[in-house]
C-alpha cells in the first residue's frame, strides 16, 4: 500500500479523533489558554451547549482538565507545554505543571511477563518477594515493590505493554494536527506547534528506554557521592533492561507535607535550604539536573536527607551556558539591565540586528516589578518566564535547556513556599552562588581558563607545524594550482622562489591568531 493510500485510509479516523479533541477543548473552554477564545464565542449556541458547568476560572486549569480527559499522550503534551512559558504564558505554564500523569495499573501477570522476558529469568529466581499491587501507575510505566533473592528491598519500574505503539499513534496524530494548525490557523503559528510535538516525541522516546533512566540516576548519584544532604537510590543493573528498572527502595515523607515533617522533628526552613543547595549544585556545579522535582519525586528521610526518585526527565547545561546564566542573573540582581542585554547578545541568544538598548529597556520593565517585591516573594523562575515572553519581539532563539531549568525552578519555588512562605530559597543559596561566581568569573578564574585555552592551542601546535611543512612542500613543488590572477597579485610569475616563505608566513599568522584569539 502506497503512502498516499495509507494517508487516505487514516484520514477518517483522524477526523473523528480531531472532532473529539475539539469537542473536549470546547467543553472545558480551553481555547482561551492559547489566546483563541474568539474561536468559541461565548454566545455561540453550540459552544454554550457543550460547555461544562462549574469550570475553574483560570484557562490553564481548564486546559489541564481537558488534556487529562483526552488521555496519556495529551497529558504528556501538557507537561511539555508547562516548560514553554514563552509560548503559552507564565500563568498557563504554571497550571500545567500540576498535571497528574496517573492511570489505572495494568495486571500483575503482564508485569511478570515483561520482567521475565526482559531479564531472561523467572520472577522467583530474581526476587524472593514481589508485590502484585502497583504502588504507582502512570501512562508510561508502573512501580512495584519487591525483595531481591539476596534480601535487598527494591522498587521495580516496568513499562506498560504496548506503550510504544500507543504513544507513536498519539504523536503521529498530534504531528498531523500541528501541521494543519500551522497551515490554516496563522494566529497559532507563534506557538510553533510542530516544534512542540517534536519536543514531546523526543521526551517520550527517552522515557521509553529505562536503561537511560538508570544511567541518569547513576550519574546524578555520582555527583553527590560525598554530599550527606542529597541522595539517589542505587541502581541494580543486573535486574535492569530496556523495559525494566530496578533501584534501591527508599522511604521518607513527601517534601511538601509540612505538618508531617514537623511532627517527625524536621525544620521546614532547613529542608528548603537543603533543597536550594542541592538544586544549585546540580545546575551550576554539575550542569546536570533533575528536571521533574515535583513533590511526588522528592522525599525527606528520617535523618533529614533529601531523597530523589524518577529520573526520566533530566536537564543538561554546558559550562558556557552556565556562565551566561550566572552573568544574566547577576545583572538582574544588581539591576544592571545593560549588562543583562549584553550577555544575551554576546551569547548569540538575540540576533546582532536587534537593539541592545531596547532589549535592556524590556529587561528593566520585566524585572523591576518582581525585584521590587519583598524578598520572600521574589521569584527567579517568574523572572525567567517573563523574559522568555519577549522572545518573539526580539527574535530571541528558544533555549530548550533554559526552558527546562525555568520549569524546574518554578516547581522548586512552589515546594519551598509550601514549606515556609516566609523565606526565599534562592536567598538561602546565595552564599553558594557568590562562591561559584567568584570561582568561575573572578580574576583567578579568568586567568586559569585563559591558561587552559592556551594549553589547548599549544597541543594543536604539532599538527599545525606538520600541515605547514606539507603546505610549503606542496607550494615549492608546484603541487598547488592557483588562479593566474592570484599568482600575479603575489608576483609569483616573476619570483616563484618567494612562495614557500609566503606560505610559511600565512600559516604562521594563522597559528598566532589561533593561539591568541
Amino acid at each position: 500500500m502506497g503512502l498516499a493510500h495509507l494517508m487516505v485510509f487514516r484520514l477518517p479516523g483522524r477526523l473523528v479523533r480531531l472532532a473529539k479533541i475539539a469537542r473536549t477543548l470546547v467543553a472545558y473552554d480551553a481555547f482561551e489558554a492559547f489566546g483563541l477564545a474568539d474561536l468559541t464565542p461565548t454566545g455561540g449556541r453550540i459552544a454554550t451547549a457543550l460547555r461544562r458547568r462549574d469550570l475553574p476560572e483560570r484557562p490553564g486549569q481548564r486546559l489541564a482538565l481537558a488534556l487529562t480527559e483526552l488521555g496519556p499522550g495529551f497529558v504528556k503534551l501538557g507537561q511539555v507545554l508547562s516548560t514553554r512559558a514563552d509560548l503559552v504564558g507564565e500563568a498557563v505554564a504554571a497550571d500545567l505543571t500540576d498535571l497528574q500523569d496517573r492511570l489505572a495499573p495494568f495486571p500483575f501477570e503482564r508485569a511478570r511477563e515483561t520482567v521475565e522476558r526482559e531479564l531472561g529469568r523467572k520472577l522467583d529466581e530474581l526476587f524472593s518477594a514481589f508485590d502484585e499491587t502497583a504502588v504507582a501507575a502512570a501512562s508510561i510505566a508502573q512501580v512495584h515493590f519487591a525483595t531481591t533473592t539476596d534480601g535487598r528491598e527494591v522498587a521495580v519500574k516496568i513499562l506498560r505493554p504496548g506503550v510504544e505503539t500507543a504513544f507513536a499513534r498519539d504523536v503521529d496524530l498530534l504531528a498531523w494536527i500541528a501541521r494543519l494548525i500551522e497551515r490554516f490557523v496563522p494566529k497559532v503559528r507563534r506557538l510553533k506547534p510542530t516544534a512542540v510535538v517534536e519536543t514531546l516525541a523526543q521526551t517520550v522516546r527517552f522515557e521509553m528506554d529505562l536503561r537511560l533512566e538508570a544511567a541518569a540516576a547513576e550519574e546524578l548519584a555520582a555527583n553527590f557521592t560525598d554530599d550527606p544532604e542529597f541522595r539517589v537510590p542505587a541502581v541494580d543493573w543486573t535486574r535492569t533492561a530496556r523495559r525494566v528498572l530496578t533501584t534501591e527502595r527508599v522511604a521518607g515523607i513527601p517534601i511538601d507535607e509540612r505538618d508531617a515533617l514537623i511532627a517527625a522533628g524536621h525544620d521546614p526552613q532547613e529542608i528548603v535550604a537543603k533543597a536550594a543547595r542541592a538544586f544549585f549544585r546540580q545546575v551550576f556545579r554539575d550542569g546536570f539536573f533533575h528536571a521533574d522535582m515535583h513533590p511526588g519525586n522528592m522525599f525527606v528521610a528520617e535523618d533529614g536527607t533529601l531523597l530523589a526518585v524518577d529520573f526520566g526527565i533530566m536537564g543538561r547545561i554546558d559550562r558556557p551556558t552556565r556562565i551566561v546564566l550566572a552573568d544574566m542573573l547577576a545583572g538582574f540582581l544588581n539591576q544592571d539591565y545593560r549588562k543583562v542585554a549584553e550577555v544575551h547578545f554576546r551569547a548569540g541568544f538575540v540576533p546582532a540586528t536587534q537593539d541592545v538598548g531596547a532589549f535592556a529597556q524590556a529587561a528593566r520593565a520585566i524585572a523591576q516589578p518582581i525585584l521590587g517585591l519583598p524578598l520572600e516573594k521574589i521569584s527567579l523562575a517568574r523572572l525567567l518566564a517573563q523574559l522568555f515572553e519577549v522572545t518573539e519581539q526580539f527574535q530571541m532563539e528558544t533555549q530548550p535547556q533554559l526552558l527546562l531549568l525555568q520549569k524546574s525552578m518554578l516547581v522548586c519555588e512552589g515546594v519551598g513556599r509550601a514549606l515556609d512562605p516566609g523565606i526565599n530559597m534562592w536567598a538561602l543559596a546565595r552564599p553558594l552562588i557568590e562562591e561559584w561566581m567568584l570561582a568561575n568569573r573572578g580574576p583567578m578564574a579568568r586567568l586559569t581558563h585563559g591558561s587552559e585555552a592556551l594549553l589547548e592551542r599549544l597541543e594543536e601546535l604539532p599538527a599545525l607545524v606538520t600541515n605547514l611543512d606539507r603546505a610549503a612542500a606542496q607550494v615549492a613543488g608546484g603541487g598547488v594550482r592557483l588562479h593566474p590572477d592570484t599568482l600575479r597579485a603575489f608576483g609569483t610569475d616573476r619570483q616563484p622562489a618567494r612562495w614557500p616563505w609566503i606560505a610559511a608566513g600565512a600559516a604562521g599568522a594563522a597559528f598566532l591568531w589561533l593561539l591568541f584569539r
